[in-house]
C-alpha cells in the first residue's frame, strides 16, 4: 500500500499517533544534514528531491530511538550526520530503473524502510563535524562498504563499530550491504509514503 495523499496519511496519524512523521531537528536540535538527494552528490547524478529540502522525517518510534542514539554520541563527543531518512515511493521507483540490484535499492513491489518513514542513512562526525572514516563514502555499490568487510584500517573497523553499536543499541538494525543504513524494525507494518 503507497499513500500518496496528505490527507490520508493525516487521517492514519489520527488513528493511530504512532504513524506521525518527526522532523529530526524538531527532536535532535544539534542533529547535521547532508541531504544527498536533493542535491547532484550522489550516485543519480541528479537532484531526487526538490532543492530546498533542508530536513527530513521518521516515524515517531524511530525518531525519539534517533534522538537517544545521538544523546549516547554526545558522551563519546561525536554525533550523527544524516544522508537520508524518509524518501518518497517514487523517488524508490527512479533509483530502480537505474540499478535493479536489491542489495542496493528496494524493489519498488516491496518498497523500502525509507518510504516507510524507518530506515535512516548516517555517519558520525566529531566535535568540529568533521566526518569520521568509514572506509568509503556514502552510497558506494562496492563490497567494501559491507558490514562484514573487514580488510581495511583498524580506524575504520572501529569507526564502523562505533556507529553500529550505539545504532543497535537504540533499536536499529544494520542492513549488511551498506554500513550507513539502518532500520527500525517490523518496517512492513506501515505504509509507504509518496508524499
Amino acid at each position: 500500500v503507497v499513500i500518496d495523499q496528505l490527507t490520508t496519511y493525516q487521517e492514519s496519524v489520527k488513528k493511530d499517533s504512532t504513524r506521525q512523521m518527526i522532523a529530526l531537528d524538531s527532536l535532535i536540535p544539534d542533529i547535521l544534514y547532508d541531504l544527498r538527494y536533493a542535491t547532484e552528490n550522489n550516485f543519480m547524478r541528479r537532484r531526487m528531491y526538490p532543492a530546498a529540502t533542508h530536513r527530513t522525517f521518521l516515524r515517531k518510534a524511530a525518531a525519539l530511538a534517533l534522538a537517544g542514539v545521538q544523546q549516547e554520541l554526545k558522551q563519546q563527543g561525536l554525533r550523527l550526520k544524516v544522508f537520508d531518512a524518509y524518501r518518497p515511493y517514487s523517488v524508490t521507483v527512479a533509483f530502480w530503473e537505474l540499478v535493479k540490484d536489491e542489495r542496493y535499492v528496494a524493489h519498488p513491489g516491496k518498497g523500502s524502510g525509507h518510504n516507510r518513514g524507518l530506515a535512516i542513512d548516517c555517519t558520525l562526525i566529531d566535535s568540529a563535524g568533521h566526518e569520521l572514516n568509514m572506509g568509503t563514502g556514502f552510497d558506494d555499490f562496492t563490497s567494501q562498504a559491507h558490514h562484514h568487510y573487514t580488510q581495511l584500517p583498524q580506524e575504520v573497523l572501529n569507526n564502523r563499530q562505533i556507529l553500529r553499536k550505539a545504532m543497535e543499541k537504540g533499536g536499529f538494525a544494520p542492513y549488511e550491504s551498506e554500513w550507513w543504513h539502518y532500520a527500525w524494525p517490523d518496517n512492513r507494518q506501515y505504509e509507504a509514503l509518496d508524499i
